[in-house]
């Protein structure tokens, strides 16, 4: 079976094109720093942020409002205003519509009210207000605590390994899984909340550990030739990935009723999934192949 021609031809395949896909996962990077260096120079931050992060009111209100003359009714009084519809994907019933604004409660709330033609009360709506330097300061906070998350991943991941390549080539991974799904979100202007800075740090987690497997895999395990160690790891880490966004995507797509935060989570993890599959097993299988080639590892 091993030796058939189909193994012999993937085999061929594979050992004469990895150095070239390698470089699918490193444009797309590339073009992810591009957009967000475009995007910072645009806004003066690297992502959208909603009123969680930014100070400001979240009014949820409950049933079918037509969400684009709303925003439309508001936007000439409140520049910053933000108005999103979450619908029931089954269905295509709308469940809400959530307005994101730095204006006060007392402010927003009479506009709002003289559009619908009705009070806003505990039945047919939500009303948080956060302050802007209470926000700011938990934006910063949740900045570093990613940034020491992803500094402290890459001191264990040398002290495992012990070797510099392998190791750059896990942390290369993983920072391609975080800023591959912010440089998409930014595009598609979604305003990223507190729970969506969560998910980020959850993403250094689900990230490392199929690195960790195809590096340990491929370095440390013996028997058979690179290629088999890389295709073994790869069965067992995409089954991993596999499992997750089974996971995920219903909670996402199906389920009705989650509160946009949950979405959100849901949102980010999905695609951070789907980048570690590329950043994981073309970037860093490709990577840990040349290195063992070069190290005469097989």
């Amino acid at each position: 079976m091993e030796n058939s021609p189909s193994h012999i031809g993937t085999k061929n395949w594979y050992d004469k094109y990895y150095k070239l896909i390698l470089l699918i996962p490193i444009i797309l990077l590339v073009l992810s720093l591009a957009y967000l260096g475009y995007f910072y120079n645009k806004t003066g931050d690297i992502m959208l942020k909603d009123s969680s992060l930014t100070g400001g009111t979240t009014i949820t209100l409950m049933g079918n409002v037509d969400s684009a003359a709303l925003e439309s009714s508001l936007q000439s009084q409140f520049s910053d205003i933000a108005v999103r519809k979450l619908t029931d994907l089954r269905t295509g019933k709308p469940i809400s519509i959530i307005i994101d604004t730095s204006a006060k409660p007392e402010v927003i709330k009479p506009e709002i009210e003289k559009f619908l033609g009705y009070k806003l009360t505990e039945e047919n709506s939500n009303i948080e207000f956060t302050g802007p330097s209470l926000s700011k300061s938990f934006y910063n906070q949740l900045l570093l605590a990613l940034a020491i998350s992803f500094i402290l991943m890459s001191i264990t991941i040398f002290i495992i390994f012990r070797t510099f390549i392998p190791s750059l080539a896990v942390i290369f991974a993983v920072f391609g899984d975080i800023v591959m799904p912010l440089a998409l979100i930014d595009f598609l202007g979604v305003r990223v909340s507190a729970a969506g800075i969560a998910a980020f740090l959850m993403l250094i987690g689900y990230s490392v550990d199929t690195d960790i497997l195809l590096t340990t895999r491929a370095l440390r395990t013996k028997g058979g030739t690179v290629n088999k160690r890389i295709y073994r790891a790869f069965k067992t880490g995409i089954f991993m990935t596999s499992t997750a966004l089974v996971a995920v995507l219903p909670a996402f797509f199906i389920v009705s009723g989650l509160p946009d935060s949950f979405r959100q989570i849901f949102f980010i993890l999905m695609l951070g999934l789907f980048a570690d599959i590329l950043n994981t097993w073309l970037t860093n299988a490709s990577i840990i192949k040349w290195y063992c080639e070069a190290k005469k590892i097989d």
